[in-house]
């Protein structure tokens, strides 16, 4: 049971396959960052925050993280699913495009829980997570982005990421330590 918190975590795209031009430099920095994105998930889950996955559907077309994770699990990926392995209790969603919320129930489940304020993490920061991010704000969420918990195909893609997020759509950007969790 979720407490009733205005705040939860997306985690976008990191049960991957990583079978795409880019792939093997974005899965290192994935493996990096999901040390991150774990602790803050803990802390969160912890404080009964919603963790809500959002991935790809590698054609399947099935909201089953096993199936998916089964399907993209290789050598690149095997460690990242593992440590960010979505739990029973965990919200997981496909989408269709690089927005989390195009062709989804993301903004109803929102909703639902009554959610005011987005902890963006995943890949990629100058895609998927900026789409997301965008969306968000054009639905007036607050946003948050912890700048250790996302990840780009080059460090210059995702700092021009952040900078996008963080002057264009208001977003707080900070690192994932500095993220109070109530």
């Amino acid at each position: 049971m979720h407490k009733a918190s205005n705040q939860a975590i997306l985690i976008i795209d990191m049960i991957n396959d990583f079978q795409f031009n880019y792939g093997p430099i974005l899965a290192k920095q994935a493996e990096e960052i999901s040390h991150n994105i774990s602790s803050l998930k803990k802390r969160a889950k912890h404080a009964n925050y919603p963790i809500i996955y959002i991935n790809d559907h590698y054609e399947l077309w099935q909201a089953d993280f096993k199936k998916i994770a089964t399907k993209c699990k290789n050598n690149l990926s095997e460690d990242i699913i593992h440590r960010l392995y979505p739990e029973d209790d965990d919200f997981f969603l496909i989408k269709p495009k690089h927005s989390a919320f195009y062709g989804t129930a993301l903004n109803t489940l929102l909703y639902s829980l009554n959610i005011k304020d987005l902890i963006i993490t995943g890949l990629a920061g100058n895609i998927c997570v900026l789409f997301t991010a965008n969306d968000a704000y054009m639905r007036e969420y607050n946003l948050t982005i912890p700048s250790d918990c996302i990840a780009s195909n080059t460090v210059e893609d995702n700092n021009f990421a952040l900078k996008m997020m963080e002057n264009t759509l208001k977003a707080s950007i900070v690192n994932s330590t500095e993220i109070k969790i109530n």
